[in-house]
């Protein structure tokens, strides 16, 4: 390591994004005059989505501050919950969240899903011209200069995936108000208007439906219905709340 050293301390939700800080949780980095406390940290590994306050020496500086030799660094996780200011909050998810995506739909979170790999500049572009918190397990794209604004997903499970997103941005939960197969909204429908896409065992059992105003899907409560209950009713009461 040549030139000035800088130390900079991360709690421990931040180690597993930097592995030569354990087990202190310390990372010494270079202080060239030039680069920035927020460039610092991200070549460390920390995408800036996951910090919060940046102190040097005690006091706390923005992202911009160019640090200098003999600082200490202590970076704050980003606090929660977590707010986004100036845009509804909605979300995008990036090929690998499709589970996700369905639930925080079925919760009636407005949330975009990419089926395809886009890449990801396309990705943080359409973050940015959308105004949606893009959530991800890439790094590399949390850190794209263009998002809107980002959040990584720790977990790799759903049912903890949504725990954590609920958890930190709290959003306005409206079950059974979106489609989870494409985002749109749902209104009733008579068993008529959906007649074509249902069969006899559930024309004969069905009276109930609700049809998508923008891809026409309809749905009732079929065989999987429990199992969705189950999701919704845990996650009103992470919420605090006890009905839809």
């Amino acid at each position: 390591m040549n030139g000035p050293e800088i130390h900079v301390e991360f709690p421990p939700e931040l180690h597993l994004f930097v592995p030569r800080a354990r087990p202190t949780g310390v990372a010494r980095a270079t202080a060239d005059g030039v680069s920035t406390l927020g460039h610092v940290v991200e070549s460390l590994g920390v995408p800036l989505t996951e910090v919060g306050a940046l102190l040097v020496d005690g006091r706390e500086v923005p992202a911009g501050h160019v640090p200098t030799g003999g600082e200490s660094v202590r970076v704050r996780a980003v606090a929660h919950p977590q707010e986004v200011p100036g845009a509804p909050l909605r979300f995008l998810l990036d090929v690998h969240l499709g589970t996700l995506a369905r639930r925080l739909r079925l919760l009636g979170v407005d949330t975009t899903y990419q089926s395809a790999d886009l890449g990801d500049p396309a990705l943080a572009s359409l973050s940015a011209a959308e105004r949606r918190v893009m959530l991800s397990r890439d790094r590399g794209l949390l850190r794209r200069r263009e998002l809107w604004a980002g959040a990584y997903v720790y977990s790799t499970r759903p049912e903890e995936q949504l725990r954590e997103v609920l958890a930190r941005f709290r959003p306005e939960l409206r079950p059974w108000t979106r489609c989870t197969a494409c985002n749109g909204p749902l209104a009733p429908a008579t068993k008529a208007e959906v007649a074509d896409q249902l069969k006899g065992g559930t024309e004969r059992s069905y009276d109930v439906f609700a049809r998508c105003g923008d891809c026409g899907r309809a749905y009732w409560k079929g065989a999987h219905h429990d199992q969705l209950e189950a999701i919704v009713a845990r996650a009103l009461t992470d919420a605090g709340r006890d009905g839809a």
